[in-house]
């Protein structure tokens, strides 16, 4: 199993027709615009390529995406040439939900905010009881993005994924399996290997019928994380301006409670 280096924040492997991409941006393999792109593009052409019947996106190291890395400034990397942050990064990630192959998230750690978005745009999670999960733009003081205000309630139920939101606490692997955002639990050590096992048992059944059938049951979904994402985008543009969103990136940095006054 030969190791290929994409673009260096990416790394793809491949055995049978499994392929493996390992988000590569230590230590806490924080999303930005390119990595999107890149993740976007290589799921893109493995839709074209045969060989590939299942795919498993992973983090390297601890984390399998921590989010945006807002140490480094308000838009959290994520800003844009028109100035616009997280605009075209929710554009971008609109392309994951129009591939074709399966794709299973081996969560060995934390998947937090975009990070979480993430995970929740592939069609399983393979997780562990160290991994953490996390809705927590509250605790930033603005509103979620990269669809997870369409995406995490349709996974896990409306209330469910509204305690999330309100509250923007972490939950382990343990509770996110409870709850449905994970499919498996397995040991830490096991979540790379458990999610390449269950990718192969897809690649065992007809490609032709999985892709077919995927697609028949996420009709719709790419059309509806549009709309989420630019209703997310206009929430997050003028809260992006507040008090309060300055306050939540001090604590965060900081590591203490927030103490949000509501302008």
């Amino acid at each position: 199993m030969a190791d290929t280096d994409v673009n260096d924040t990416l790394l793809e492997t491949q055995e049978g027709h499994v392929v493996t991409l390992s988000i590569n941006r230590p230590p806490n393999n924080h999303v930005n615009r390119d990595l999107i792109v890149r993740i976007a593009e290589r799921l893109e052409a493995l839709d074209q390529d045969s060989r590939c019947r299942a795919v498993v996106l992973t983090g390297t190291g601890k984390h399998f995406c921590a989010g945006a890395d807002f140490s480094k400034g308000d838009s959290g990397g994520l800003s844009s040439p028109e100035g616009q942050p997280g605009r075209i990064l929710y554009v971008e990630a609109g392309r994951l939900l129009r591939t074709r192959k399966p794709i299973i998230a081996a969560v060995q750690g934390a998947a937090i905010g975009a990070g979480l978005g993430l995970a929740v745009v592939t069609d399983f999670r393979v997780t562990c009881a160290e991994a953490r999960y996390s809705a927590n733009f509250t605790r930033l003081g603005f509103h979620p993005g990269f669809g997870l205000s369409y995406t995490l309630p349709r996974l896990i139920g409306q209330q469910q994924a509204a305690l999330l939101f309100y509250t923007g606490r972490r939950i382990d692997g343990t509770e996110a399996e409870r709850i449905g955002l994970a499919d498996m639990l397995v040991p830490q050590a096991e979540v790379l290997s458990a999610a390449q096992a269950l990718a192969r048992e897809i690649a065992v059944s007809s490609p032709a019928a999985v892709q077919t059938v995927r697609a028949s049951m996420r009709r719709g979904m790419a059309e509806a994380f549009d709309a989420a994402t630019e209703r997310e985008f206009m929430q997050q543009s003028w809260q992006r301006q507040m008090e309060d969103f300055a306050e939540g990136r001090a604590a965060m940095a900081e590591r203490r409670e927030p103490q949000f006054k509501g302008r």
